[in-house]
């Protein structure tokens, strides 16, 4: 539990005291409907065309106290069925890579440029990364990780936009709002390209860049 939540928490005890000592014995929550959470404005988003064609809009897993953050393209397949992301093969590859990193997956924030899955897993069109933009950026604020990880190219433009191929990309260290980005491949990727033990090794490479940024080394 970190600093933030201990502190909370310990306030929310003192306050139940508080009505205890005054005979309360029932509280009751009023959920204010006005200010959906941006999870649920996530889940019931209708901003582009992906609305229509998605089982589950995906926002995203982890804790909000996450001092590294992992951004990838969209959802895929099982990913849209089960509404959380990176459950597939890629999924599992990038669980290994955070316990690797001396990570739990529950310790980060994993999430996507794009919330819902395009068809086919196509690369998603422009209009839809603008649509969901806001999103990941109130994510990013919300969060304040030390460190975000960049997944494949379209994670990567998103974060470092220009014409420079991931080859150029990984393995250095952008800012975005003041937060260190390591652009790296897709876990995806590496599957494509199983046998090639060389790209395997680049990746690793920038993990352990962003482990020592984090002083996990």
């Amino acid at each position: 539990m970190g600093k933030k939540s201990s502190e909370l928490l310990f306030h929310l005890e003192e306050r139940l005291h508080f009505l205890r000592e005054l005979g309360v014995e029932f509280l009751f929550s009023r959920k204010d409907s006005s200010s959906p959470s941006l999870e649920e404005r996530i889940l019931n988003c209708q901003l582009c065309p992906l609305s229509r064609t998605r089982k589950n809009a995906v926002p995203g897993e982890g804790t909000y106290e996450a001092e590294l953050m992992f951004v990838g393209e969209a959802p895929g397949y099982e990913e849209d069925i089960q509404g959380r992301p990176f459950v597939g093969k890629a999924g599992q590859l990038l669980t290994k890579i955070i316990q690797a990193m001396k990570f739990r997956r529950e310790e980060v924030y994993i999430t996507n440029v794009v919330k819902c899955r395009p068809p086919q897993n196509r690369t998603p069109h422009r209009e839809e990364v603008e649509s969901c933009r806001p999103y990941l950026l109130e994510q990013i604020e919300k969060i304040q990780p030390r460190v975000i990880v960049a997944l494949g190219k379209v994670a990567t433009d998103f974060f470092v936009p220009g014409a420079l191929s991931m080859n150029e990309l990984r393995g250095n260290f952008y800012q975005f709002e003041n937060i260190p980005v390591m652009p790296t491949f897709h876990p995806s990727y590496l599957i494509r390209n199983e046998g090639n033990k060389e790209i395997k090794k680049m990746v690793w490479e920038d993990m352990q860049k962003v482990m020592a940024c984090l002083n996990k080394r």
